[in-house]
């Protein structure tokens, strides 16, 4: 399944901040429509471009949708800050 999107970049404090992109909620009812095949561990496989900048995560259950986490790389390669709105495409699966 192939998606696209715009996004917020939120951050979610812990021991270091990290930074995700929720996906919007029609997305979300996407990607829960077909998690049951995908999923392991609870986390959904996906691969993902933001700009130019194409990797490879896992997406998590959180606040009724899905959260994309954003490597530090990417963030840098797209100068890319918190509160940024990005464009998002992902691959979801393996």
């Amino acid at each position: 399944m192939d998606l696209e999107f715009s996004g917020d970049v939120v951050e979610w404090r812990g021991p270091a901040p990290y930074f995700f992109v929720p996906l919007p909620l029609d997305a979300a009812d996407l990607v829960d429509e077909v998690k049951a095949e995908v999923v392991y561990w609870g986390v959904v496989p996906v691969r993902a471009w933001i700009g130019g900048t194409e990797f490879t995560t896992s997406m998590f259950p959180r606040e009724e949708t899905w959260f994309l986490p954003v490597k530090d790389a990417v963030r840098r390669a797209e100068g890319i800050g918190l509160g940024d709105v990005v464009d998002v495409r992902l691959e979801v699966g393996r």
